[in-house]
C-alpha cells in the first residue's frame, strides 16, 4: 500500500522542518514549498493527502492556495498556520474552505489530532454520504440544497450555525454533519442550552475538580471532555447566558479548557455545532448575544426549511411515518386518502416536520377502517380565508364518500382540489395587481410556495 501524502507550505526553515518530522513519524511521505508559485506546481503535479499552508508567502497570500485546493482538490484537507491569536485569519481560512488550523507556535499534540483527524476523509466519507443522504426526507429542490450543503461542510472542521424554526430538524442535519465526518467514530454530544441552569453552566460544559463548591464531592468531566474526539452540538445556543458566551468564546479560539476548581488548561480536541430557531444577528444588535461569539460560531451557515416551503414533500414524510408508527404500534399500516394528503400539503405546520408527525400519530389513533380521512387529522383552522374555503371543500367531499382506492374519483378529486387553488391565486393576484409578493401574503402562504404552485397549477 502507498503511504498518504502531504505538501507542507511554508517560507519559515524552522516550521517546514517541524512538520516535516511530526509528519514523517506518523508514516506520511512529505513534501514543501516555500512560495506559492512552488506549491501550485507541487499542487498541479500530485494529488496530495494533507496539505498546511502559512498565512503569509514571499509571493502571495496562503488564502488564495486554500480557496484554490477546495476548488480543484475537494477531497484534499488543508489547514491554515496563523499566528497565535489571529482569530480573523483562521475565520476567514474556514470560511475559504480550510480544514482546520493551527497555530504558531505549533504544539505537537494539537499537530498530531489534527492530521489523524484529516486523513480519516477520503472514499469510505463518500460512501457514507450517500447512504446517510436519506435520513433527511424529500426531493424538493430546497431539501437537496441543503443535503448538498451538509456534504461540503461535513469535511471542514469548521464551526456550523444551523438556522431554522423550531420542529424544522436541526438537530438531524448536526447529526448528519457529524456522520459525514471524520469524526464519525467520535461521539456525537448534543445539549439544550436552555435546560442547564445558569448557576451550573460552568461546570456543566466545563466538568470541576473534587471540592472546587459545595456538593463537588468528586471530580467529573464536562460535556466538552465528554465530546472528545468528536462532535458538541449546542441546541438553542441563543439561551446562553452572557458569562458563558464569554467563555465559550475563549474555548473554541483557544482549543483549551480549564476545569472549576483547576489550575490548569488542557487542550480539547471537539468541534462545535450550534443552532437555535431565534434570529441571532436581531440578538446581536440588542445586545443580547456577543457579536464575537456569533461570527465566531456563524463560520459556515445551514439553513434549515419550514415545511411550508416544501410542500411538495408532505406526502413522502407522511409515508415515512407511518412506515414507522405502524410496528412501533403493532397495527396494519394505515392508508392516507388522497383528500387527506391535499389537506396537509395545504396547512401551514407552525410546528413543521415535527408537528406533522405529531399530527400523523394523532389521525392514527382516531381514524376507522385503517384510513386516515380529513377529519381524523383534526387541523387547526387557518387564518387565510381561501384556504379554510379549499378545506371545507376537502372535508365536505370526503364525507361524501370519495374513495382512497378510486382511481377515477381521485383524479376527479384533485383537479376539483387544483381548480379551487387555481381560482383562489388568480383571484389574489388580480387584486394585487400580480405583484407575486402581496398576492403570497394574502393567500397566507410563502412566496416561494406561490412560485412553486403557479408553475405546478400552469398559472401564467
Amino acid at each position: 500500500m502507498s503511504r498518504q501524502t502531504a505538501l507542507v507550505i511554508d517560507d519559515e526553515p524552522d516550521i517546514r522542518e517541524l512538520l516535516v518530522m511530526t509528519l514523517t513519524r506518523m508514516g506520511l511521505a512529505v513534501d514543501t514549498a516555500a512560495t506559492q508559485a512552488e506549491a501550485m506546481a507541487r499542487l498541479a503535479e500530485h494529488a496530495y493527502d494533507l496539505c498546511f499552508t502559512d498565512m503569509r508567502l514571499p509571493d502571495g497570500n496562503g488564502q488564495d492556495i486554500v480557496a484554490h485546493v477546495a476548488k480543484h482538490h475537494p477531497q484534499t484537507p488543508i489547514a491554515m498556520i496563523t499566528a497565535f491569536g489571529n482569530v480573523d485569519a483562521a475565520v476567514n481560512a474556514l470560511k475559504a474552505g480550510a480544514f482546520d488550523f493551527v497555530s504558531k507556535p505549533v504544539e505537537l499534540a494539537v499537530l498530531r489530532r489534527l492530521v489523524q483527524t484529516a486523513l480519516k476523509l477520503g472514499e469510505e466519507r463518500k460512501a457514507e454520504t450517500q447512504g446517510s443522504n436519506d435520513k433527511l426526507i424529500g426531493q424538493s429542490a430546497a431539501m437537496q440544497s441543503v443535503r448538498a450543503t451538509i456534504a461540503k461542510v461535513a469535511r471542514s472542521q469548521a464551526p456550523v450555525y444551523i438556522r431554522g424554526e423550531s420542529g424544522t430538524g436541526k438537530e438531524l442535519v448536526a447529526r448528519m454533519i457529524h456522520e459525514l465526518g471524520p469524526r464519525a467514530a467520535g461521539p456525537f454530544v448534543p445539549v439544550n442550552c436552555g435546560a442547564i441552569p445558569s448557576e451550573l453552566m460552568e461546570s456543566e460544559f466545563f466538568g470541576h475538580k473534587k471540592g472546587s463548591f459545595t456538593g463537588a464531592a468528586t471530580d467529573k468531566e464536562g460535556l466538552f471532555q465528554a465530546a472528545a474526539g468528536g462532535t458538541l452540538f449546542l441546541d438553542e445556543v441563543a439561551d446562553l447566558p452572557i458569562h458563558m458566551q464569554v467563555k465559550l468564546l475563549r474555548v473554541i479560539q483557544e482549543k483549551a479548557l480549564r476545569a472549576v476548581g483547576s489550575t490548569t488548561e488542557v487542550p480539547i480536541d471537539v468541534r462545535v455545532l450550534s443552532a437555535t430557531h431565534r434570529d441571532l444577528s436581531k440578538l446581536v444588535d440588542q445586545g443580547q448575544f456577543r457579536q464575537d461569539l456569533f461570527y465566531r460560531i456563524n463560520v459556515i451557515e445551514v439553513k434549515v426549511p419550514p415545511l411550508r416551503e416544501r410542500a411538495e414533500d408532505i406526502p413522502m414524510l407522511a409515508e415515512h411515518y407511518l412506515d414507522r408508527i405502524a410496528p412501533e404500534w403493532g397495527i396494519e399500516r394505515p392508508q392516507v386518502c388522497e383528500t387527506a394528503l391535499k389537506a396537509l400539503m395545504l396547512y401551514g405546520f407552525p410546528g413543521n416536520v415535527r408537528e406533522l408527525e405529531n399530527i400523523l400519530e394523532r389521525a392514527v389513533a382516531m381514524c376507522e377502517d385503517n384510513r386516515i380521512e380529513v377529519d381524523d387529522l383534526r387541523l387547526p383552522e387557518p387564518s387565510c380565508a381561501d384556504t379554510a374555503s379549499a378545506l371545507d371543500a376537502l372535508k365536505a367531499t370526503s364525507r361524501g364518500g370519495a374513495s382512497a382506492t378510486d382511481a377515477s374519483g381521485t383524479a376527479n378529486l384533485v383537479d376539483y382540489i387544483d381548480s379551487l387553488e387555481r381560482d383562489a391565486i388568480v383571484k389574489a393576484l388580480e387584486e394585487c395587481r400580480s405583484n407575486k409578493t402581496k398576492a403570497a401574503t394574502k393567500l397566507g402562504i410563502t412566496f416561494r410556495a406561490l412560485r412553486y404552485k403557479l408553475k405546478k397549477l400552469e398559472i401564467e
